[in-house]
This record gives C-alpha cells, structure tokens and sequence, in this order.
C-alpha cells in the first residue's frame, strides 16, 4: 500500500534568549513535501537573517531543479546543490554586509517524494533521528569539533556530550568548508516509522533515551512535537529549541501518497518566564 505522512512542527523562544535564531519550514507540494530545521548562529539578528534564508533558499531550488530528477543519484544531488547555493547566498550576504559577516546556519533536511523514500542531509549539529521497532537511531552526523575528535578516537562518545567542542561548528551554512555540500542519506519508508528533526535546543538536555520514550508515548504528531519542546525546556534548555516530527502511515489521512501537516498555536510560542538569568550566546566558534 502507498504510504502517506503526518507532520507536526514547533519552535519555542525559550527561557532564556531574547531573540528566536531557529527557523523551520513545512513545504507540502503536490509532487513533494520538504521539512527544514535551521539553527541560526551569529547574534543579534544576524542568526535568524540566516536561518531564514536557508528555509527560503533550498525549497525554491528543489522545486525548480528536482521534477528533472529521474534517478536516485540525481536527487542526491539536486538536493547537494540546493544546499550549496543557500550556502553561497548567505556568504555573500555576510560579505555585503558587515553586520552579518559572522552569521551563519545550520540545517538538517527530509525530503519526500510521494515514493517510499525518504531523503535526509544536514550541516551542522542539527539532527535526524529515526523511530522505528521500538528503539531510535541517529541518522545524522555532527559537524562538531567534539564529532571530529570522536571520530579520530582521541574522546569517546559519551566524553563527547559533555566536550567543550561539543556545540564548536567547522561545517555549517555560511562557511567554506561546505564544498560540493552535504552528505545525503535515503532512507527505506516502512509503515510506523517516525522521524524527528530538531536543533541541539532539543538534544542537549535531553537523552536520546528519553526522547524515545515521549515520541512513543505521543502518537500525535503535532502534539508530539509540541511536548519535545516543552520537555527540552523542563530540561534545562537554555537555547530556542525547535522540531518537526514526521509520522509514515499506510494511505491514511488525505490518502496515500498525501501529506497531512497540522501546526499548532505553539509554533514561534514564547517559552513560560522563568527565574531571571543572564543571557548567554551559544558557544559556537565557526570556521573561516
């Protein structure tokens, strides 16, 4: 049976910045659905500036560019090159601008084509998860320095949550070293499967272990989504905290091969106040 999606979306302030960097986008076209989570870095307003253009950019170039895409390696890269020119135009934003020179973004990103894949990318720390059988997976790798000494095996894994390099980018929107862009990753749909896409506002206080346990718990995806950013906040975040939770059922809904996207009043909802507390900048150091 043709499979169909139900998609949830929500990005908080939080408790302690005065400015949402995260932007997040739902696109359902009638030949394909994106969903975009982009965690703007760079102060003042200059992250938001990013972010926004990243959720602008890589839809407008998949629309255009993926109807020629006939192959599973064309649509990689269309989208490796959507990526790409969103990364040229924040650059040369930054560039006109000096206000902006620092800013940048970054990205993780599913995209459906009405068949039984799903196709995942990202830069940045931002992740993709996979639910499926009862356990979660990582879909998504880290372009963390914490990542890179991992990989090197100079820490371990675990050593890596609690790095100082742990939120220290080398690979992101807005920096050199995108190159011919990003790693992308299909994925074999099967009835059930859930998926969760969010900025590090979500994962840092909150375990994987634990974030299996409330997907599972919430069968709604939109209700679903809201949860995770309130849990991210009872959690201690201390950034804007964001997600899209993706369902994959059976023809359900508007149909097989539709996508049903309910957004909540908690999209761009303020966080509830809390006890005062200095405002501090996320601690990313970024490439040149």
């Amino acid at each position: 049976m043709a499979l169909a999606l139900n998609i949830g979306k929500c990005t908080l302030l939080g408790n302690y910045r005065e400015n949402n960097e995260d932007s997040i986008e739902v696109k359902v076209f009638p030949d394909m659905t994106i969903c975009i989570v982009a965690d703007g870095m760079g102060g003042q307003a200059a992250g938001e500036i990013a972010s926004k253009r990243a959720i602008d950019v890589v839809p407008r170039e998949l629309r255009k560019n993926l109807p020629n895409a006939n192959s599973e390696d064309n649509v990689k890269q269309v989208i490796r090159k959507a990526v790409v020119q969103a990364n040229e135009e924040i650059i040369t934003m930054g560039t006109l601008d000096r206000d902006l020179k620092n800013m940048g973004t970054t990205i993780v990103l599913a995209l459906w084509r009405k068949g039984r894949e799903l196709y995942l990318a990202n830069l940045g720390d931002s992740r993709a998860y996979l639910i499926r059988g009862g356990t979660i997976t990582q879909l998504t790798t880290d372009h963390s320095l914490a990542q890179a000494l991992v990989e090197n095996k100079t820490i371990s894994l675990e050593e890596a949550k609690e790095h100082r390099f742990k939120n220290v980018l080398w690979k992101y929107l807005g920096s050199k070293d995108v190159g011919e862009g990003p790693d992308v990753k299909p994925i074999i749909l099967e009835n059930g499967d859930r998926f969760l896409l969010c900025s590090d506002g979500l994962t840092g206080p909150v375990p994987d272990a634990k974030l299996l346990k409330f997907i599972q718990d919430h069968p709604n995806a939109q209700s679903c989504a809201d949860g995770l950013g309130q849990l991210a906040l009872d959690d201690g975040s201390r950034d804007n905290v964001s997600c899209i939770v993706i369902e994959v059922v059976e023809g359900a809904g508007g149909g097989a091969g539709s996508t049903q996207f309910r957004s909540s009043d908690s999209v761009e909802r303020p966080a509830p106040p809390a006890t005062p507390s200095p405002s501090t900048p996320r601690g990313d150091l970024r490439g040149s």
